[in-house]
Order: structure tokens, then sequence, then C-alpha cells
């Protein structure tokens, strides 16, 4: 093994006796490495807490096929689903908020500002004001994300989708959809709105397979595009568009690819958890800073999003003993605190 030292990170090659060389930072995979060890130990303690403590060797015996029935029924059936929903949808937020803070080369290009995530609630609330149920809901939160990516991309098109142009419109269609959301609250019966309002709040609340289901198979496929086949391409392009151009990236062609996938991530997340508010903007922000290294660090952010969401929820539940909070409060909470603190750190050091 070799290595390489910069003044941000170091490089390192992985040389296989077959001739093949990896060449990775060992800072980035140690925060990956210790964000999905936090992430699971996070889960342990979410799975064996509650109004049925079960400790963690319970919990482990349970989750390998031992356990007494009811241990079984309260791990399996009640606990495990809403924690994979968490996993998941946190890793898929925060990878889709990396490839738009990427494409875009702006810290503050987030589906929660660029519009997506209001694109997907409106489809929902649709379902809500019409009639139909907890799968139409999903589905129509999925069409509505991508619709919203659709319109989008074709107002910012010219010649083109720049960074600032395609933050620009997202800005406005995010205002257009906030109020056309209000709206459609206001048409909605009384005991339906209160459930769409707990579910634009972003919830994990009776989650189960159903809901993980989906978004997995969403994952599965698109984040080994992203990685393999997008992953460097993407460092480039924040060099510049010229520059990526110039070293042979088809430019245009990968960005239609990258939305695309952060679009499907942002709708299907929405669709399994609601519009979980933050985690897209702040966890690559937290990861960079802890790698130290340039470039979108996919594969760590996206294992600091799942700790990130998973601690979010055992929070909302735990905080306030005989109250259960949705998680969206927590993450808003904690990615409000978080944005004014960078903003404020942004201000000392003169760049605003």
């Amino acid at each position: 093994m070799s290595g390489r030292t910069g003044r941000l990170s170091t490089t390192a090659v992985l040389r296989t006796p077959g001739g093949l060389s990896l060449r990775y930072r060992p800072r980035a995979l140690a925060v990956g490495v210790a964000a999905a060890l936090l992430a699971v130990g996070l889960g342990l303690v979410a799975l064996g807490s509650g109004d049925y403590p079960m400790g963690p060797a319970d919990v482990l015996r349970t989750l390998v096929g031992g356990g007494t029935p009811a241990e079984q029924f309260i791990v399996h059936e009640l606990r495990l689903p809403r924690l994979v929903t968490a996993l998941l949808v946190g890793a898929a937020l925060s990878l889709a908020g990396t490839v738009f803070q990427s494409l875009v080369r702006n810290p503050l290009g987030s589906p929660d500002i660029l519009g997506f995530t209001q694109g997907a609630s409106a489809g929902a609330l649709v379902v809500v004001v019409l009639g139909g149920s907890s799968l139409a809901l999903a589905g129509a939160a999925v069409a509505g994300g991508l619709a919203t990516g659709l319109v989008i991309y074709a107002l910012a098109w010219r010649r083109g989708v720049h960074g600032y142009r395609l933050i620009l419109v997202g800005i406005g269609i995010a205002a257009i959809l906030t109020g056309v959301n209000g709206y459609l609250l206001t048409r909605a019966p009384l005991m339906d709105a209160a459930r769409a309002v707990l579910w634009l709040t972003g919830s994990l609340d009776g989650r189960g397979w159903a809901n993980a289901g989906p978004l997995l198979a969403v994952l599965v496929v698109v984040t080994p595009v992203v990685l393999v086949v997008c992953g460097l391409a993407l460092r480039m392009m924040e060099l510049g568009d010229d520059t990526a151009g110039a070293l042979g990236v088809p430019v245009r062609r990968l960005r239609l690819v990258l939305l695309t996938a952060a679009v499907l991530l942002v709708s299907f997340a929405a669709a399994a958890a609601g519009p979980v508010s933050f985690v897209a903007l702040v966890a690559p922000h937290v990861t960079k800073r802890l790698t130290r290294a340039p470039g979108p660090n996919l594969l760590p952010s996206m294992a600091v999003g799942a700790a990130l969401l998973v601690g979010a929820d055992l929070l909302a539940q735990r905080a306030f003993p005989g109250h259960q909070l949705p998680v969206g409060v927590v993450t808003g909470v904690i990615g409000g605190g978080y944005l004014v603190w960078l903003l404020a750190l942004e201000r000392r050091a003169g760049r605003l």
C-alpha cells in the first residue's frame, strides 16, 4: 500500500495481486465506517427501548431468531421496520443532497430549497384532498417529485442547465408549491388535514416493511449508478462544466442522469417518511467537515445521513416521556441550528 499526502487529506492506493489498484482516502473511509457503526449502535438502542425495554443482548438474540414470541413480534414487526426505514431515508436524502450540492456547486443546493420536496408534498396532498389509501399517497408523492423535477429542468434549460439558474428556478417553484400546498390543506377534511400535516412534518410513526421496500429497491438500483458510473465524473464536474468537458466528461448527459437519480431518491424517501427536512442539507456539510476531503464524499455522506436520522428519531421518541415528536421536528431544529451556526462562521470568515 502506498500513500500520498496533500494539504487537505491523504490519498492511499490499495494494490491487489492481480494488478488492480483502488485509490481511497483513509480519513474518509474511517469517517464512513465510524458513522455506520454509530448508526448500528443507535439502532440497537432504538430496538431495545420503549414500553417493552430490552437489553442489547436480548435484541441481538431476537434478531437472529431467538427470543420469546412477544420479543419477536415487538422487534421484527414493530421496531425493526421503523429502524430500517430511518436508515434508508437518511442514506437516500444524504446521497441526494450531496449530488445536488455537487451539481450546482453551492452549499445550499438541497432538495428542501430547490422545490423537489415541495413537489412530492403537493402530490401527496392531492390524494389527501381527493381521498385515497396510504399506497396512493406514496405513489402520488413520487409522481409529484418527478413532475417537479421535469418542470424545474425544463425551465432551467438554456443550452444546458447551470447551477445558479437551477437554484433560482428551484427556489421560485418551491415558493409556488408552498402556496399550493397551503391551499390544498384548507380544502381537505379536518381529519385528513391533520393526518396530512403530520406527514408533511416528516414522521416514521407506524412505518412498516411496505414503506421501506420501494425505497430499498431504488437505493439498490440508483446507488451503484451514482457511485460507480458517475462518481469520478461528478468530482470533475465540481471543477466547472468547461473543465469537466475538456477532460472528456459528457456534462449534459451526466447532469441529466444525476438529477434523475437524486429526484428519485428524494421522491421515494418522501413517500416512505414524508418530507423530512434538513437531512439532505446538513449531512453532506457534516461529512465534508469530518473527512476534510474534496469531492462529493458519497459513501461517507450516506452513512452520516443514516446515523443522523436514526439518532433524530430516537431523540424524537425518548426526549419527552409519554409524547412522541415527529422526526421532522427534531431534524428541523438540528438542521436550522446548524445552518445558523454555519452562516455565522461564513460571516466571521468574511465570506458573507
